[in-house]
């Protein structure tokens, strides 16, 4: 059934395929710039994949001399305010983030203070809050398939000082540009691409479920999911199978457009409680989750979950499977695929194996209830059903 009233919103040019790199010089031109900062981390500097940027771009034009590579795991207001600084001293005048969700929300985060020409993200934090008119061009190369964050209109930054996460969301943080090229991707450990190939599971159905879900991202949401089926068991068993890192590449994107336009759900707000309490990776927190959570919206959802077997498992399980356990079937797909995933790449499949100790879990239900992700869930869980939720994966 259609919504009474949806917005869907794509104002992202997408170059996607081999040697797709090759094609920053000429679009940065069309945006009129030409000395970027570049932000990424030191895994993506250890990896070599900062050479492989770097050389694909020789004879481009651009000015690629001012790099900043010291992005940390969780991006922090402290970095964004270092990187601002660089960006405003070396004259720059555009962003390319290369790296995953931490690298992309500090860029984000840059470039909120840049257009605002601000100096304190903590006047900006919240829903639609940005008032600049011209956000400075901005270009996303992922380096993993999960985040979705090339596409969205989120960004969470810490403030270290406080201990706390803000959040930022608008339409206004969505690059101009993402780049989609094997070459980016191919090095990404197994236990990774199997974590971050779960978080762009769990925003497909997430998205596909949630509260404020619609037509289009229904259409992204599908093929994300049928994507992931049929290519992330390749991904993460051979990482030089260019097409597979490539179906992942475009399965996060996918995903990560879906949950922009929809917003995602318990799992997420869940996920982000555990980030904070017990800094578990958040792509591996998502695989955890994800079917404790759709046992808790099952009454709700089951004809939703019904459905999303046949891009999950396939045509011949979904035929092969009665009507009437195909949800139940679902959730059981999502379970094996985890325990698969940890066969392969040796990827936490509960909570405890991921670092969450009991007595934080009082402390996680009180950070998950107060999440903004809870709002969109299509159940107001309870602080008990938050517990038993995470009690069953511990």
């Amino acid at each position: 059934m259609l919504p009474k009233y949806y917005e869907f919103y794509l104002p992202l040019k997408i170059n996607s395929g081999q040697d797709a790199l090759e094609t920053l010089g000429w679009e940065m031109k069309q945006m009129g710039v030409h000395k970027p900062i570049i932000l990424t981390d030191q895994g993506i500097v250890k990896a070599g994949l900062l050479d492989v940027f770097l050389k694909s771009q020789k004879g481009s034009g651009l000015d690629l001399s001012i790099v900043y590579d010291r992005v940390p795991s969780d991006s922090s207001i402290d970095v964004v305010n270092e990187v601002v600084k660089i960006y405003r001293e070396k004259g720059c005048d555009s962003i390319i983030a290369i790296g995953g969700g931490s690298v992309i929300d500090t860029a984000k985060g840059a470039n909120i203070l840049i257009s605002h020409n601000e100096n304190d993200l903590r006047r900006l934090m919240g829903v639609d809050r940005l008032e600049a008119t011209e956000f400075r061009p901005f270009v996303v190369i992922p380096t993993t398939s999960g985040t979705g964050s090339e596409a969205t209109l989120v960004a969470v930054i810490s403030d270290t000082g406080k201990n706390v996460k803000l959040p930022f969301v608008s339409y206004k943080l969505v690059p101009r540009l993402a780049i989609l090229d094997p070459r980016m991707t191919e090095s990404l450990p197994p236990r990774l691409t199997a974590a971050t190939g779960m978080d762009a599971l769990t925003h497909a159905i997430e998205a596909y479920t949630c509260l404020q879900k619609n037509p289009l991202s229904d259409a992204f949401a599908w093929s994300a999911i049928d994507l992931i089926r049929e290519y992330l068991f390749r991904a993460t068993e051979n990482g030089k199978d260019q097409d597979a890192r490539m179906a992942m590449a475009n399965a996060s994107l996918m995903a990560g457009i879906a949950f922009s336009n929809s917003m995602v759900g318990a799992v997420h707000a869940i996920g982000h409680a555990l980030g904070a309490v017990a800094h578990i990776h958040h792509g591996n927190a998502m695989a955890i989750l994800l079917p404790h959570v759709m046992e808790i919206n099952f009454a709700k959802l089951k004809d939703l979950y019904a459905k999303l077997l046949l891009p999950l498992a396939g045509e011949e399980i979904y035929l092969s499977t009665p009507k009437e356990h195909r949800a139940r079937k679902t959730i059981e797909v999502i379970k094996e695929m985890n325990q698969k995933l940890h066969d392969l790449s040796g990827m936490a499949i509960t909570l405890s194996q991921a670092g969450l100790k009991n007595e934080q879990i009082p402390q996680v239900v009180e950070k998950a209830i107060n999440d903004g992700a809870m709002s969109t869930n299509p159940i107001d869980l309870t602080r008990e059903q938050i517990e038993q939720v995470l009690r069953k994966a511990l």
